[in-house]
């Protein structure tokens, strides 16, 4: 019985890991709400785009008639003058309509800032609000599906069993040994195998973490593999005399793997350097890491 609210409670651990990396991190969409009257209508504006084509930057139709929307973007960290386009109603397949203005296309890594006015027939909205930065939007060349989402699949499972040895650990349950061997193979072929053959398709490169870059995503990954390689290496396959030691290192690994999720996905990650590629840098080879 105790065992198995233990995996109870590693599910929840595990659901709330994937929440959270969906709702944060530079790359997730920006969200908020236009009312109008006594309507609100809820957007989500584009952080990530493929380089398939320029992105689509989307806002609902409010039924206004006296709506406009304008797109005002440059290339990221350059001094270009901001260009503005005017959003345009489009029909939606499934019935309905919405604003659209693209953003125009970049290599991988490439990124643009922007930010969107709307007027209505009562007033006039910036988005984001006037102070705040401006939204960043990055491009990423496309990934095979059947290299995603292995990769994203062996993450979460690796959070939910390195979660459920670290609870093993704590409670002093006889699994953890076993557990932990499944923890560190699953972050082995997700995180360090898949994980670069990911990088690779996106941005070009396998990897941009310690010691060539400042990949924030690679070096969470380097930190939490580590530590999990750290925790088998002490335990080993049998009990020890010491057994005190085995279940403190495991729980360090598990503590570090929390540490490690609750930093937003895709910090400090690709980004081309126009300056570079303004000079006739091919921009395959002018991608460093940013913010």
């Amino acid at each position: 019985m105790k065992k198995f609210f233990l995996w109870i409670l590693a599910l929840m651990i595990m659901i709330s890991a994937i929440i959270y990396q969906r709702t944060t991190g530079p790359t997730y969409p920006f969200r908020g709400e236009i009312q109008t009257g006594d309507q609100v209508h809820k957007y989500k504006l584009l952080r990530s785009h493929e380089t398939t084509h320029g992105a689509p930057i989307t806002l609902p139709d409010t039924g206004d008639g006296e709506f406009s929307a304008t797109l005002h973007f440059k290339r990221y960290k350059t001094a270009d003058a901001i260009t503005v386009t005017a959003f345009e109603k489009k029909t939606l397949e499934e019935g309905g309509s919405e604003w659209v203005a693209a953003l125009p296309v970049q290599p991988a890594a490439g990124k643009m800032e922007y930010f969107v006015e709307v007027n209505t027939a009562n007033s006039m909205i910036r988005i984001p609000e006037e102070g705040a930065d401006n939204i960043v939007l990055r491009y990423k060349d496309p990934v095979p599906s059947w290299i995603l989402w292995p990769h994203i699949f062996l993450m979460f499972f690796s959070v939910l069993i390195g979660m459920r040895t670290g609870l093993s650990a704590l409670f002093n349950v006889d699994d953890m040994r076993r557990l932990a061997f499944v923890t560190i193979s699953g972050m082995t072929l997700g995180g360090m195998i898949l994980g670069p053959i990911v990088q690779k398709y996106a941005f070009g490169e396998y990897w941009t973490g310690f010691p060539f870059g400042g990949d924030l995503t690679d070096n969470k990954m380097l930190i939490m593999w580590v530590s999990w390689l750290t925790a088998v290496a002490v335990i080993g396959t049998g009990p020890k005399k010491k057994e005190g030691i085995c279940r403190a290192v495991v729980l360090a690994a598990a503590l570090v793997m929390s540490a490690v999720y609750a930093i937003p996905h895709s910090m400090r990650g690709s980004e081309l350097n126009y300056e570079a590629v303004d000079k006739g840098v091919d921009p395959a080879e002018a991608i460093g890491t940013g913010d």
